[in-house]
């Protein structure tokens, strides 16, 4: 499957060092001719790009035969049918920048008259990036709010414990790996047991002990509602 990105930046980066890694993309710095005989074109620029770039390279693409996949924010399956002039192999998706080392959350949506086989070519080559999700494409904003974006304020909080942790007497750099491993230990905890996070808050949850002090705090400085309003913001 030959596979043609168009964008280099942060995301189209980290797409084409996780498909790098797994031997399934060349590379040029020619639009037009990098569509030319592509199984998948990924466009994968600014949202207010798009419209130029897909001007450009129109004309060489084959939407008989080509799939072309949109990875710009909010430019759906439609606006791609829109500014080509034809309905077409269409994709709609979001990963987040973990995809250059193969832990992304992918969100894939198939436009109106995208074939289910188009579909699975997609998810087949964002699977080498970590995980999919199909979704209708309705849902794919409110996955980039929850892995897109959301990566970045799971790092916040990172930064935040960190914070803290120095506060406490932590040197930074060690206060980077305990927040780090605790991260990586929740994730590998809720994983591998299909616990449900409140399930599994309750086995490190004594009464009268120091973490049910904390939750309390989080709660009183309103953690949660603060989580979903941020995930909220975007679509507004």
């Amino acid at each position: 499957m030959n596979i043609t990105v168009i964008g280099a930046g942060n995301m189209g980066g980290a797409l084409i060092h996780g498909w790098a890694k797994s031997g399934s993309i060349n590379i040029t710095t020619d639009n037009v001719a990098a569509v030319k005989g592509a199984d998948i074109v990924v466009v994968v620029v600014k949202p207010w790009l798009m419209p130029v770039v897909l001007d450009e390279i129109k004309y060489a693409l084959d939407l008989d035969k080509q799939i072309v996949v949109s990875d710009a924010a909010n430019f759906t399956t439609e606006k791609l049918a829109e500014q080509l002039g034809v309905s077409g192999q269409f994709c709609y998706v979001i990963p987040n920048i973990a995809a250059e080392f193969g832990a992304s959350m992918s969100f894939i949506a198939k436009g109106k008259v995208t074939s289910d086989e188009s579909l699975a070519k997609v998810k087949t080559l964002y699977d080498l990036c970590g995980d999919t999700l199909v979704v209708t494409e309705n849902l794919v904003g409110p996955g980039m709010m929850m892995a897109s974006c959301g990566i970045a304020y799971v790092m916040r909080y990172i930064r935040a414990q960190m914070e803290g942790g120095c506060e406490m007497g932590f040197y930074p750099q060690q206060a980077k790996q305990i927040a780090l491993q605790t991260m990586q230990g929740a994730v590998s905890l809720l994983k591998e047991t299909g616990l449900h996070p409140e399930e599994a808050i309750d086995k490190v949850t004594t009464p009268g002990g120091v973490t049910i002090k904390g939750l309390n705090e989080l709660d009183h400085c309103g953690f949660n509602s603060a989580v979903i309003k941020s995930l909220k913001a975007g679509l507004k």
